[in-house]
């Protein structure tokens, strides 16, 4: 689980302590990520229930975005750029996105990308090959967001 912003210590620890009505709840290094059990019945009403909460105990407005273990297995099994993400793992980063990519959104997005980017989606996912480097690209998380009508959070491949 994570949330759409760039995590910051401080929200990192917000969001942690609203964990504490999850089993195991552990945050993974410092991504932002927490991984925990929930018996929520789907992503929806788990995310839903995430940012009702935060929104109560904390006051603080923040997306939620929820994969299943078995949902981040099938995120491997999908990536389409396998050879990039074995030989340059650092600029190939995986979009979760909050609801799936229309395809007119997606082709949209293509015609707004100036750059050497590579674009791929699929489902609530987008695979992006960054060749010259992520913080050079003008294919930023914010030109996404506003391309495909939903908010989103990108990690690169790089294992942790």
């Amino acid at each position: 689980m994570s949330p759409a912003t760039t995590a910051s210590p401080c929200l990192s620890f917000a969001i942690f302590s609203l964990s504490s009505v999850f089993d195991g709840a552990r945050s993974l290094l410092q991504s932002g990520n927490l991984i925990f059990q929930s018996f929520v019945e789907t992503d929806a009403d788990l995310e839903h229930l995430l940012e009702t909460q935060a929104r109560k105990r904390l006051n603080l407005r923040a997306d939620f975005l929820v994969r299943t273990a078995k949902e981040l297995k099938t995120v491997v099994a999908h990536n389409p750029f396998r050879d990039e993400g074995e030989r340059d793992p650092s600029h190939l980063v995986v979009m979760f996105l909050k609801s799936v990519a229309k395809d007119k959104d997606v082709e949209e997005l293509h015609l707004a990308s100036t750059g050497p980017e590579i674009i791929r989606a699929k489902g609530r996912e987008l695979y992006v090959v960054y060749p010259g480097g992520i913080g050079r690209s003008r294919l930023t998380n914010a030109l996404i967001e506003r391309k495909l009508g939903t908010r989103g959070t990108a990690r690169n491949w790089n294992p942790y």
